[in-house]
């Protein structure tokens, strides 16, 4: 992207808002990663703390995304996406619409553009379009997307869709109890999934669960 391109996403972006960039370091690795708030993009704006720990799991832990293939679901920022592209993973991060070009302006910032890991950006709705998406990626990710009830039954037909039977899925989340999500963890998730808590953080309320397909469903 060149400057004048990168300047007019700024433009149009961040009329009638007001941001904030955040530096993170994760390693040797440093994002800076801008969060747009106003009205339109509500709780896709900010970096959550769930999506932080997920990022320090994945640097602490090693991991190397060499030729995998990843989806990012409900990215807000994309710094999930972007970190793991950084790690070398073939990566499309995707949200709603609104959020599209957040991400963009995020990735555009922190990932070179003769990068061979340049992530794509897709608009993805949860139950709708995921059809349009493979269903066979090494791994799936999201980081505090459990928080809306409604969404549930949504968000299990796409991970039913995106997890083959070799796709391992990391989900990052805050416990909130008003919002039933240890429920959806504990008693919806492994309808589908074989689960395990990989990572809790009892200060700040955050587990990580890693989950591959069941082969008796």
């Amino acid at each position: 992207m060149s400057d004048m391109e990168l300047l007019a996403l700024d433009c149009s972006l961040f009329a009638d808002t007001y941001t904030e960039e955040s530096r993170y370091c994760f390693g040797d690795r440093e994002l800076r990663i801008t969060q747009v708030f106003g009205a339109d993009l509500g709780v896709a704006a900010p970096v959550w703390d769930a999506a932080v720990c997920l990022c320090r799991y994945f640097e602490e832990q090693k991991f190397d995304f060499t030729g995998r293939r990843i989806i990012e679901l409900g990215a807000g920022t994309g710094i999930v996406g972007i970190l793991i592209s950084l790690l070398g993973g073939d990566v499309t991060i995707t949200d709603l619409p609104l959020a599209l070009q957040q991400i963009q302006y995020n990735v555009a910032a922190n990932v070179p553009p003769d990068s061979l890991c340049v992530p794509r950006i897709q608009a993805l709705s949860w139950g709708r379009n995921h059809l349009d998406f493979p269903s066979d990626c090494d791994y799936v990710v999201g980081a505090d997307i459990v928080y809306l009830h409604d969404t549930y039954p949504l968000l299990l037909q796409t991970l039913e869709h995106l997890c083959g039977p070799w796709t391992v899925l990391y989900l990052s989340s805050k416990m909130r109890p008003e919002h039933g999500t240890l429920a959806f963890f504990e008693e919806m998730l492994p309808h589908l999934f074989n689960t395990q808590v990989v990572y809790r953080s009892d200060s700040q309320n955050i587990s990580i669960y890693r989950a591959t397909r069941r082969t008796d469903t």
